[in-house]
């Protein structure tokens, strides 16, 4: 029963054609949507996990830009053509993404990665809450 029961919203949207656009005119070559990120608040720590499949880890790069950590993948198809230079078909082509996150609330100097099995994981320490020092208020 539950997997018949509609969970979206049905409401009118004049500009719906324009959903799958990118997908009806260039096949799906251009996966939009591919770059997915979670993120968990550990208490101490943030811990964000991006799929990246189908990258190397020598074509992921991680940028600190003030309070901003931005996150870029890129790859291109090398055009090796191993059976005389013609492809009967080929869905492989050139990718790129490009995440930004703010980390005003991070110790970006203490920010560790690692990438394996096409997920990048980033552990994002939090700064320490500064307590005011102890201190005695002289009455006037």
């Amino acid at each position: 029963m539950y997997g018949l029961t509609p969970f979206e919203n049905r409401s009118y949207n004049p500009f719906v054609v324009f959903n799958d656009f990118d997908r009806d005119f260039f096949g799906g070559k251009f996966p939009m949507d591919t770059c997915k990120t979670d993120v968990r608040d550990e208490n101490d720590k943030y811990i964000v996990e991006t799929e990246l499949p189908g990258f190397e880890k020598e074509d992921i790069s991680i940028d600190i830009d003030g309070n901003h950590l931005v996150l870029s993948a890129e790859h291109k198809t090398q055009n090796e053509d191993k059976v005389n230079g013609k492809y009967i078909h080929r869905e492989r082509t050139y990718g790129s993404y490009r995440r930004s996150f703010d980390i005003s609330e991070v110790n970006a100097d203490r920010i560790e990665a690692e990438y394996k099995n096409g997920v990048l994981t980033m552990i994002l320490p939090k700064k320490s809450a500064e307590v005011p020092a102890a201190k005695r208020l002289v009455i006037k």
